[in-house]
């Protein structure tokens, strides 16, 4: 064989390795200050995901006037085989007017054996930072994350619940991607999966035939509850009504269908979360410059649960717990992050060779606030979670248990387990009250001063 051909073939294989890398992207935005002549000052997030941590994209602007930008890339997560890798952009823009502007995504090719023929990967974000009529503030965009891949098997039934949070309140709903709208290329759904409102991917069971990745292309918008105006920096008013979205972003990943498991009972192959995991859609609070810690247990008889996933803002971390089957996922919010709301999405991962199961898909948000307290803040999303904040050496530790939810049977009930947990609870809470009845009395005045001063500062930064 020649040298040139060799060279060649060589250089075939690595374009080839390269070109098959994508798993997918999302985007948010956050609005930080509008200055006097209606310049805006807005932080974009963006994941990228690809096999390896070295490979990149760049979003361009394809409409409106979409400012000057400054960029900070850094690694989120990578799963411990290097099977993907998640980065993070916080892009910072300049935008001489607050008008709409759109930005795009486009590159090679998305991981090898799609099985819904995508190829491409492109993505569109529509960004509109006009004054809203109903808050007298700019616009903000929906929040939500996702990991690069999400595992079932064949022959298990499961609802992958998006996290779809929007801080002005608005309805959030998310779709397909549209070909014709630019949005991906193409936009083919996967066969594998339904959507239902606001954003839930049903996977029902199918034959061995369709097992094998899927391209998930979806877009997440926001509706006004309500018909609003949105002015321009000319003073131009556009009408909106609630059949017309805000934003427009982004929320692309894998599915990956696996070979039929054993067993589909959570806790036996696929594993199980366990107490204090947070609740699915827990509403959680960070003061600035105190570390967030968020404790997850899981547990699976026949196989080894061995990691956790993640998607997450820059510099979170993660590191096993004291006990088998325990991570403890910590992040520190900064200053320039206060006010802010931010995603957390995670799975638990579990090995039984050569196989691996995925746990539900869970996700929190976490609004950042400028100081930290010792009593539990009130939380809305979702109404039946509470967040217990409490300050300790300078770390804020989550401690999230919703006990129903997690003694519940496949059929929605509670099981017995769950009512002796909620006997001894309660005899525990009289206990608790008798032996605390007299310091509670004394400190009584002190906790509601506390707990209003807590509450009027998150109605300063959600304002």
């Amino acid at each position: 064989m020649s040298l040139s051909l060799l060279l060649l073939l060589l250089l075939l294989q690595v374009c080839g390795s390269q070109a098959s890398h994508f798993f997918g992207t999302m985007m948010t935005f956050n609005p930080k200050n509008v200055t006097a002549d209606g310049a805006v000052t807005v932080v974009l997030r963006y994941k990228l995901s690809f096999r390896s941590c070295t490979d990149d994209d760049t979003w361009d602007c394809v409409s409106g006037d979409c400012g000057t930008e400054s960029l900070l890339l850094d690694v989120v997560d990578q799963e411990s085989s290097e099977e993907w890798c998640q980065i993070e952009g916080v892009m910072i823009r300049q935008v001489s007017t607050n008008a709409p502007f759109q930005l795009r995504l486009d590159g090679g090719d998305w991981i090898s054996n799609i099985q819904n023929g995508v190829s491409s990967w492109r993505a569109l974000t529509l960004v509109d930072l006009r004054i809203r009529s109903d808050t007298d503030r700019v616009n903000r965009s929906p929040q939500t994350t996702i990991l690069p891949a999400l595992r079932v098997p064949s022959n298990c039934q499961r609802d992958f619940n998006l996290l779809a949070f929007d801080p002005d309140g608005d309805e959030v709903k998310c779709r397909y991607g549209n070909t014709a709208e630019d949005e991906c290329s193409p936009c083919t759904p996967p066969s594998v999966l339904s959507i239902s409102q606001p954003c839930t991917l049903s996977f029902h069971t199918t034959s061995s035939s369709n097992e094998g990745p899927y391209a998930i292309q979806l877009v997440l918008e926001d509706f006004p509850n309500q018909a609003i105006s949105l002015t321009q920096t000319n003073g131009l008013e556009t009408r909106r009504t609630t059949d017309d979205a805000l934003s427009k972003l982004p929320v692309q990943f894998v599915v990956k269908v696996d070979s039929a498991a054993p067993s589909c009972t959570e806790g036996h192959y696929l594993p199980k979360f366990l107490p204090p995991t947070p609740a699915d859609r827990a509403h959680l609070y960070a003061p600035v410059n105190e570390s967030l810690e968020i404790t997850i247990n899981a547990e699976a008889t026949n196989s080894q649960v061995s990691e956790i996933l993640y998607s997450a803002p820059q510099n979170s971390v993660s590191q096993p717990g004291s006990v088998a089957g325990q991570f403890i996922l910590s992040w520190t919010p900064t200053e320039g992050e206060e006010g802010e709301d931010h995603p957390i999405c995670f799975v638990v991962q579990a090995v039984n060779d050569p196989n691996k199961y995925h746990s539900e898909l869970r996700c929190v948000i976490v609004s950042v606030i400028n100081q930290s307290t010792t009593t539990a803040l009130p939380s809305t999303f979702p109404p039946i979670t509470t967040a217990g904040i409490t300050t300790r050496a300078n770390t804020t530790q989550v401690n999230l248990t919703d006990v129903l939810d997690e003694s519940r049977r496949p059929d929605g009930k509670n099981s017995d387990v769950g009512k002796v947990i909620g006997i001894v609870f309660a005899v525990g809470i009289a206990i608790a009250l008798v032996v605390g009845g007299v310091l509670a009395a004394r400190n009584h005045a002190k906790t509601q001063s506390a707990v209003q001063q807590a509450r009027q500062e998150m109605q300063r930064l959600r304002a």
